[in-house]
């Protein structure tokens, strides 16, 4: 099925306009709750209460006040909020390319695929294939939701892909963060650790190569739970504590190394095996047909 775009607008640099349209790239799955009234179950709704009236206040008696002294607020309406708003003008206008090697990604906030919108394809692939021949992505400004949003568009594919970006103050610098002290290191730990990343290494990331295992396992409690069953959980059997560093290497990477050695005879197993023609088998004897018993999961 095709995607559903959620939004248009026009790419724009120099005197190039591009018509594109806005696509969801990625959004988070889960499990979520919902609070309940424990005594009979119905569920809770959210209630909004001033301390200083001693009452329950109503959405339509409220206004949005900006804190800019502790307990002092300057009050807005919604009027005056939306008069501060950007100007909705759809246009993606892109403003410098820069080389992909000095972006961080750590500033990446949300990502969109972009496609052509009518009478954009050709200039929309050319805006693709010259950024991935220049090894450049392009930084942009896009208004959404009233807020200019800082945003980088590169190649992807044989399209493009549109991250919005955080401004420069809404990163937190990486020197604030506690790194411990300074080590030096004997080549044997050095040598291990070489060999399990070796160990553990593969050509490529894949990631549906991975689940979300905790929300599996709350799906199947709410099935066990629906129909009528007791949730149990299998305890957590208790890990070894290692306080020597030396030793967990050498344990991971013998660890890792048996892991390796089981997952090679099963490849092997998997793969045909050429042997010479045999002779045509008799018939076989029927065999009484085995009742199946459907098993019901338990978790």
């Amino acid at each position: 099925m095709a995607a559903r775009s959620i939004g248009s607008g026009t790419i724009s640099f120099g005197l190039v306009s591009i018509p594109i349209k806005l696509y969801t790239a990625a959004s988070a799955k889960g499990v979520s709750f919902n609070m309940l009234h424990a005594k009979c179950g119905g569920r809770m709704k959210q209630q909004y209460f001033c301390p200083v009236d001693d009452e329950v206040v109503d959405r339509k008696d409220m206004v949005k006040g900006f804190e800019h002294q502790r307990d002092t607020y300057v009050k807005f309406t919604e009027a005056e909020i939306k008069a501060l708003e950007a100007a909705r003008t759809d246009t993606l206008e892109l403003v410098e390319f820069v080389p992909l090697d000095t972006v961080d990604f750590i500033s990446i906030e949300k990502t969109y695929w972009l496609g052509p919108d009518k009478g954009g394809d050709r200039a929309y692939r050319l805006l693709s294939l010259a950024l991935e021949r220049s090894g450049k992505v392009a930084v942009g400004r896009f208004t959404t939701r009233g807020k200019d949003n800082l945003v980088l568009v590169r190649p992807y594919r044989k399209g493009l892909a549109l991250h919005e970006v955080y401004y420069a103050d809404e990163v937190r610098s990486f020197d604030e963060v506690e790194t411990g002290g300074s080590f030096e290191f004997k080549s044997i730990e050095l040598d291990l650790a070489d060999k399990l990343i070796a160990e553990l290494s593969v050509d490529r990331f894949d990631a549906s190569k991975f689940k979300d295992t905790y929300a599996e396992r709350v799906m199947q409690a709410v099935e066990q739970k629906v129909a009528g069953q007791e949730v149990t959980v299998a305890p957590e059997a208790p890990k070894a504590q290692i306080i020597d560093l030396l030793e967990a290497l050498k344990r991971s990477v013998a660890s890792a190394q048996k892991l390796q050695e089981a997952v090679q005879p099963a490849r092997a197993v998997d793969a045909p095996a050429l042997a010479p023609p045999a002779e045509a088998p008799g018939p076989k004897k029927a065999e009484p047909r085995k009742e199946r018993t459907k098993k019901q999961s338990v978790g």
